[in-house]
């Protein structure tokens, strides 16, 4: 995709705050500190346009970001924070739950696993709520500028054994400092937005 225009639109602490109409929606998931926001980025070609947060855990709002005022981009909080509350922990859960049950709007969800590790408790946790509800989703193994060819085919192995991923599952090795995976990621994205009416 050809991005001629990226910028943010909202930022939501409850679902009234979310955009009303509706063009499709790619929500953005995985671990604190996992490099959601240096995705958005990369992909929307653009320096900035997320913040990228200094300390993990914190973020405790839904970001949308607008494409080619076509899509919304969503960044959602980050889960499995080691440091965060319980009771903090479950705000972030109901809060992320009600978008991804309820989003109408919603047509992809990109779930963000570093390469460099094999996934933890709280990925494997996601990935299996999106398969067991048939909901579409792509996997992105990020950070793969710190591994060499041959440790990225590796683990990137090792992440697909984990997860127990279907052939047809979309999966990009990620960099967004080597601009690594963003064509095939939009190949993905523009996959599951192809039917969806923009209004």
């Amino acid at each position: 995709m050809k991005i001629y225009k990226a910028e943010h639109d909202i930022t939501a602490v409850k679902k009234e705050q979310y955009p009303v109409d509706v063009r499709p929606e790619i929500a953005f998931v995985g671990r604190s500190n996992v490099g959601k926001s240096s995705m958005i980025n990369a992909i929307c070609n653009r320096k900035g346009i997320a913040r990228v947060g200094q300390t993990p855990g914190k973020t405790r709002v839904i970001n949308f970001y607008t494409v080619n005022d076509e899509i919304y981009l969503v960044d959602l909080p980050g889960y499995g924070y080691a440091k965060a509350s319980r009771s903090l922990q479950r705000v972030w859960n109901k809060f992320t739950d009600d978008y991804l049950n309820n989003r109408e709007q919603l047509c992809l969800i990109v779930s963000l696993i570093d390469i460099r590790h094999t996934p933890t408790e709280s990925d494997i946790k996601m990935v299996r709520w999106l398969q067991e509800g048939e909901i579409p989703f792509a996997i992105c193994a990020v950070k793969s500028d710190k591994l060499n060819r041959k440790k990225q085919f590796e683990s990137a192995q090792n992440i697909v054994q984990t997860l127990k991923l279907a052939p047809e599952t979309p999966f990009v090795i990620f960099s967004a400092p080597k601009r690594q995976g963003i064509d095939e990621l939009w190949e993905a994205i523009e996959f599951y937005i192809s039917d969806q009416e923009i209004d």
